[in-house]
């Protein structure tokens, strides 16, 4: 075998590692939300207890990608693969983070009668779930127009964020004795507004990787 031959098949396991850890970040995001949404503090544990499987995941691919540097000294758009793989691991190891923080605020809340209907943090958190899955597929296709939609979505979910949050404060003075509660979901409104950032982080790092520029999709 070639030595460029070999050079792609560690750049392919490279990026397949890296879509596992989108994958098993988007489950934790999904299993995390269901938790506060049926108050399931099993499910809000095992999500917990599942992100040091991503944490794990996340240092083996920074360690194969430094080792894949180190091995081949690549140059130009290689380089940028295996930089861009690792910008966006960081992301979607935050992502998972905020899974995690959303678990722990299910548990804050526990069985308490919940004071309004969770309907629209679901629907803000399925569009950060949809900008991960499209943000997967644009780096795995280096599709720049999937890429520049995942920052149309974002406004979407800022836009949400900001109702939720107005309604959520505007609740504190008419329920004082729930304010510990409507914190914890003002926070589960943050953690989901920042992980839809993450997604457009990636956004933009695909742009950097095909490119070779810099872009602010939000701009």
């Amino acid at each position: 075998m070639v030595v460029r031959e070999k050079f792609e098949i560690e750049l392919n396991k490279l990026r397949e590692m890296l879509l596992e850890l989108g994958r098993m970040t988007k489950d934790s995001l999904v299993i995390a939300m269901e938790s506060l949404v049926e108050q399931d503090i099993e499910k809000a544990l095992s999500v917990i207890e599942d992100d040091s499987k991503i944490d794990k995941l996340e240092l083996e691919l920074n360690d194969f990608a430094i080792l894949l540097i180190a091995k081949q000294s690549p140059v130009a758009v290689d380089l940028r693969r295996i930089i861009v793989s690792l910008k966006i691991a960081a992301d979607i190891e935050r992502m998972a983070d905020h899974a995690v923080n959303i678990a722990k605020s299910t548990i804050r809340i526990g069985s308490e009668s919940l004071i309004k209907p969770l309907d629209d943090l679901p629907k803000m958190h399925k569009l950060s779930i949809e900008m991960l899955e499209e943000s997967l597929r644009a780096y795995n296709e280096e599709d720049l127009v999937l890429a520049k939609r995942i920052s149309e979505i974002d406004d979407r979910v800022d836009e949400m964020y900001g109702v939720i949050t107005k309604e959520l404060l505007s609740m504190m003075p008419k329920y004082p004795d729930h304010i510990a509660q409507i914190t914890q979901l003002a926070f589960v409104a943050r953690y989901i507004e920042r992980t839809a950032d993450h997604a457009t982080n990636i956004g933009e790092n695909i742009f950097y990787q095909v490119k070779g520029q810099h872009y602010d999709l939000n701009a």
